[in-house]
């Protein structure tokens, strides 16, 4: 079968060669070039005008500080925008945690405050109330004088308690509310057993307004109230007397008449002293007595006087004396001052004490010196020279205007602790009583307008 077909192929072959060789016959290759805009050696064609390109000047220095300007303004605006997109956002996301707080805390814990606060500002009000009502002044009975002024003073000491007890009351319920607010504010809600609704609307800023506002209210209230409380505790210290001291002498105006003449318990044949007083002068001329002792002979053996701002002491004689400046004020003053004055003949050392220091001191002064017996004492007032009546001689120019108490004299000089303890305002400072003059004790007669006060 093979030998068969092997002509048959032979003969498709060579007519498969015949083909080939008759189209490669036909084909022609052109190997020209074509091109259609080819030119010619004789013609010179003119070159088409084109328009010339942009030429950019040169940009000067403000050109370009304004294009800088332009650009950070953009910048800048973009930045701007950026930033209050963001703060937006925060604070929509602030305000919705805030009110989701106010959900779950505000309720008790400010019904908690508000109830708080009225009860305090109540507590408050009624303890103001009470005091104030203390304050009034109440009718004495005219024949009880002598136990109305010691009731007076332990009244006085015990409303300055109560005051006092009263403003610690008034900051210490300032200092709870306080807390109680810083508490509510950012305490967990478990210390507090609060209760909340999954399901529960956000409250409105409305609903909020008026616990916050009631809360500024009490304060407000409390503030005020111990502004008050500091007023009355201040005025009453003022008309209280120092040291624990009972009663004072009042010298009402500058007049000759009025003065108030001592009987010493024990004879002025001294050669050392110690005198000491509270003052509290109207006003202060350029010499103003507080204390004299003298006689017919010489009537300047002891003065303790006032000039304008300084204290005076003066033993034997007005050569001898001791100054100290910056006591007290010219116009006087509303409070009380300690002044003391100490003197011995053994050197002549004389010094002045004002609110327990010592002011000023001098030796030589009237050294060897002796008071002499037999002469008078006074305060507010000097004894005229060579005058028998007395009163008729004075001078009311130098006479004492105010208030005056705890005056003591002894016979020998106080030491520095015993002058500070003499000063000390509050506490029994006027105890020590002293063995020549003894406030309280010693014989004291008011002339004039002078008298006793509570």
């Amino acid at each position: 079968m093979f030998l068969r077909r092997l002509p048959q192929a032979v003969c498709a072959l060579l007519a498969c060669v015949c083909l080939i060789l008759a189209y490669e016959d036909e084909m022609e290759v052109n190997y020209a070039d074509n091109y259609y805009n080819e030119i010619t050696e004789g013609e010179n064609p003119e070159p088409t005008p084109s328009q010339a390109p942009c030429i950019s000047r040169d940009l000067t220095r403000w050109d370009k500080l304004f294009s800088m300007m332009e650009s950070s303004q953009m910048r800048e605006n973009m930045l701007l925008q950026y930033a209050d997109d963001i703060t937006k956002v925060e604070m929509a996301s602030l305000r919705a945690e805030i009110l989701r707080f106010i959900v779950q805390y505000g309720g008790t814990c400010g019904t908690a405050m508000e109830s708080a606060g009225r009860k305090m500002a109540s507590l408050l009000e009624s303890r103001f109330k009470e005091t104030m009502e203390r304050l009034k002044p109440r009718d004495s009975a005219s024949g009880a004088a002598a136990a109305a002024a010691g009731n007076s003073v332990w009244n006085l000491n015990q409303l300055e308690d109560k005051l006092q007890q009263l403003l610690a009351a008034a900051r210490t319920q300032t200092s709870r509310l306080t807390k109680l607010e810083t508490s509510c504010h950012s305490g967990p809600a478990a210390g507090m057993g609060l209760n909340t609704k999954p399901g529960s609307k956000l409250p409105e800023e409305q609903e909020v307004t008026p616990r916050e506002a009631a809360l500024d209210g009490v304060l407000a209230a409390m503030q005020r109230a111990r502004v008050e409380l500091e007023e009355v505790l201040r005025s009453s210290r003022q008309r209280l007397l120092p040291a624990g001291l009972e009663t004072a002498l009042l010298f009402p105006m500058r007049s000759r008449r009025i003065y108030t003449s001592v009987v010493p318990d024990a004879p002025l044949s001294l050669s050392s002293f110690t005198v000491c007083m509270w003052v509290k002068p109207t006003a202060v001329s350029n010499r103003t007595v507080l204390f004299s002792y003298g006689n017919r002979r010489n009537p300047y053996e002891i003065q303790l006087l006032l000039g304008h701002t300084s204290a005076h002491l003066t033993v034997g004689g007005e050569a001898h004396l001791v100054e100290a400046r910056g006591v007290v004020s010219p116009g006087g003053t509303s409070e009380w001052v300690h002044l003391c004055g100490a003197w011995s003949s053994e050197r002549g050392l004389a010094s002045l004490w004002a609110a327990g220091k010592k002011v000023a001191s001098s030796p030589g002064v009237a050294e060897g010196h002796v008071l002499p017996d037999g002469g008078s004492l006074q305060l507010g007032q000097e004894r005229a020279n060579g005058v028998a009546g007395f009163e008729g001689g004075l001078d009311p120019k130098v006479a004492f205007a105010g208030k005056m108490t705890g005056v003591n004299m002894w016979d020998r000089v106080l030491s520095e602790e015993e002058m500070s303890q003499l000063a000390l305002r509050e506490g029994p400072g006027a105890n020590p009583r002293g063995n020549v003059v003894a406030w309280g004790v010693t014989e004291m007669v008011p002339h004039g307008g002078a008298q006793f006060i509570n």
